[in-house]
């Protein structure tokens, strides 16, 4: 079974999804739903720790053998953002039986979790492939699923959302495909080593530069990295509470590993670091990390605030990969990590709020610190950890942010990712005093703490960001070796 698991990663999910849609209505749509991602996490989990002791693992598909052939290729950096998707997946899907039942539907629940399980094979098999065209293939797969459940939200908006999602989606898809096209034409070949072999005697054609700036805006507009990052506030906000939370700590990091593929395996490493790509990608970061930040403070509705500090913090992640160095790729890498659980558990805690009063307004969340405990306690350890204090995830990886940008004397980013985390005081704090220091309306005088199996998974997150805040060997220790492989950096 051991050699079959990146397959089964795709292949299970996958099959179960038209089986969870004809399910009749009730719970046993998400029982199986949840069997599902369980049994993903535990085999991600099997895979990462193959990887780790035994080496690379090479899937050849239908007995062809690469690059003829389609081939799955699993080493430290796929393995590892494979176990975050099926993990995070495995955790929301316990939250999403009650969210979902208040949030969707009655009649949809079944196709409700028939499209969550395409979107995680969407996901696992972008992590998953070796091939750069079923990257594209696995992309519009997690895309048209992601689609759908945003527009399962119960306001209108949530509509329109989704179209602007589906517009700048498929611009997105449409890049990448024509810059795959073009360097498909120059090598003939389609998987990601062979390219890394052809490639460098090729990389002085006009048209495969020109394929390259085509992938990056491709990659980009799905990272929702700035400026092209106008889709996600609107998304995040308007799609269902589990929805939100799913996407947030998943499909944007799985964009990132792409670029990341794309940058420092495809392609040989300086390449982009010749171009003015490293460049834009720093500037992009810093102009991202300001400007998000920013626009968070101003925000009134929660869930658009938190949609705008992911933009910010995709501004993180982009900065550490313009660094192109090991320890700005370590960065990337444990802030893709670290981001996935404090932003999960952020928008937990706002998902049960939501549960409770059906709203997430800031002047209609007045007190309700008090009156749900449980859930102002994660919003504040989440969003310490979104700060970067030390103890939690986010000091971790804005730690190694900081120490990428001082090997290069790039003082710049030090200042921003330092006001980065000072801005992001005044929108935790805003959110804070909003929940804790503001006189309780009548109405939330009556509402009572979140059940507890919206309040279990939302801890489970909580606790996580502690725990990989004190202990970093999984996150450091296997993205340091993530940015070994990544074109032979070492840390």
């Amino acid at each position: 079974m051991g050699s079959h698991i990146s397959l089964l990663l795709v292949v299970v999910p996958l099959i179960a999804a038209p089986v969870v849609a004809i399910l009749p209505r009730g719970r046993l749509p998400w029982a199986v739903a949840f069997i599902v991602a369980a049994s993903c996490a535990v085999l991600a989990g099997m895979q990462l720790w193959a990887v780790l002791y035994e080496g690379a693992i090479s899937y050849e598909l239908g007995g062809w053998a690469p690059p003829w052939g389609i081939e799955y290729r699993i080493d430290a950096v796929n393995a590892f953002v494979a176990l975050i998707v099926a993990t995070i997946a495995a955790i929301t899907l316990p939250y999403a039986l009650l969210s979902a039942e208040r949030e969707i539907p009655e009649d949809k629940i079944p196709l409700f979790y028939s499209a969550m399980l395409l979107c995680l094979t969407g996901l696992l098999g972008i992590t998953q492939t070796g091939d750069i065209f079923n990257v594209f293939v696995f992309l519009e797969i997690s895309s048209l699923a992601s689609y759908a459940l945003i527009s399962l939200g119960r306001q209108r908006q949530a509509f329109t959302a989704a179209y602007q999602y589906l517009i700048m989606g498929t611009i997105g898809a449409t890049f990448y495909l024509i810059g795959v096209g073009l360097v498909y034409s120059q090598t003939g070949s389609l998987n990601m080593q062979d390219l890394a072999t052809i490639l460098p005697g090729v990389l002085h054609l006009n048209t495969v530069e020109t394929g390259f700036a085509f992938i990056m805006v491709g990659i980009a507009l799905k990272l929702a990295m700035f400026p092209l990052h106008l889709w996600l506030p609107n998304a995040y906000t308007y799609a269902p509470s589990v929805v939100t939370v799913f996407l947030a700590a998943t499909a944007t990091k799985v964009a990132v590993y792409v670029m990341l593929r794309i940058l420092f395996t495809v392609f040989p490493q300086g390449f982009a670091v010749t171009t003015p790509a490293d460049e834009l990608f720093i500037v992009a970061g810093i102009a991202g990390i300001i400007t998000a930040s920013v626009y968070a403070i101003y925000q009134e509705n929660i869930k658009r605030l938190l949609a705008y500090s992911s933009v910010a913090q995709v501004g993180y992640m982009v900065l550490g990969i313009g660094f192109a160095s090991a320890t700005g790729v370590t960065a990337a890498l444990v802030h893709l990590f670290n981001h996935a659980l404090m932003k999960g558990a952020l928008f937990m805690a706002v998902g049960a709020i939501v549960y409770r009063i059906g709203a997430c307004r800031m002047e209609q969340i007045h007190g309700l610190g008090r009156a749900m405990p449980w859930t102002f306690g994660a919003i504040v350890i989440g969003g310490l950890s979104l700060i970067g204090v030390p103890g939690t995830a986010g000091f971790i990886s804005k730690w190694y942010l900081v120490v990428a940008a001082l090997e290069q004397q790039a003082w710049i980013s030090v200042a921003v990712i330092l006001s980065g985390s000072l801005l992001a005081v005044v929108y935790v704090g805003k959110l804070i005093e909003a929940l804790y220091f503001k006189p309780v309306s009548d109405a939330g005088k009556a509402v009572s703490e979140a059940p507890i199996l919206l309040l279990l998974p939302t801890w489970a997150l909580v606790l996580a960001n502690i725990y990989f805040g004190l202990d970093t060997d999984l996150t450091v220790g296997v993205a340091e070796k993530a940015a070994a492989i990544l074109g032979g950096m070492q840390p």
